[in-house]
């Protein structure tokens, strides 16, 4: 999940062991990653992730991606790591994303785009369409009415959009409900677009 905006946080000197989240498929698989200690940044459960990686297919080849709180990254690098041609990600906290950048680097993970910046604004210039568009933003945060029918626009006619929140929730018109579960607190949600009659 994306990282809360505000102030550069410093990395501890010796990374606590709770700081990591392991890339669960593809050619990374068993792979640790860091990630700083910001308050309100959750990666993924590895089982929600292992669900979301069944529903969408473990082979991945060609597709491109675009996660738009990135947090950890791992959503991006489960992606690269099963072959997307393309995984872009995009995180507002500095030190998440220097943390990403690291990973990229650490697993030459050259599939991965990142960029710092507000996802509202990202997604209101980008004019690239996605076969795949993760949101996991802050819980704190409600952005799904502007956010959904953004990524839409932004949405290949066979794509899908994963969405994960606090709550359930209801997709725009622009989208129907592929699939969707309950891990805990966490709703998590796969749509895709309504016209291609998924």
């Amino acid at each position: 999940m994306a990282a809360p905006s505000g102030p550069a946080c410093r990395l501890p000197s010796v990374p606590n062991p709770a700081n990591r989240v392991r890339i669960i498929g593809g050619s990374w698989r068993s792979r640790t990653i860091r990630f700083p200690a910001i308050e309100g940044l959750r990666p993924t459960p590895d089982r929600v992730r292992e669900t979301l990686f069944n529903w969408l297919g473990q082979d991945m080849r060609g597709w491109r991606c675009l996660d738009l709180y990135a947090g950890t990254g791992v959503l991006s690098l489960e992606a690269a790591s099963r072959g997307a041609a393309l995984a872009v990600a995009l995180e507002r906290n500095r030190s998440a994303a220097a943390a990403i950048a690291t990973a990229k680097t650490t697993l030459a993970a050259d599939a991965l785009e990142l960029h710092v910046g507000d996802a509202r604004t990202f997604i209101a210039r980008e004019k690239r369409r996605f076969d795949a568009i993760f949101l996991d933003p802050p819980f704190d945060d409600d952005p799904w009415e502007w956010l959904l029918p953004a990524c839409a626009e932004r949405l290949e006619s066979r794509g899908y959009v994963y969405a994960e929140a606090r709550r359930a929730i209801r997709p725009p018109p622009e989208l129907v409900s592929w699939r969707s579960d309950r891990a805990g607190q966490v709703h998590y949600h796969l749509f895709a677009p309504s016209r291609s009659g998924a």
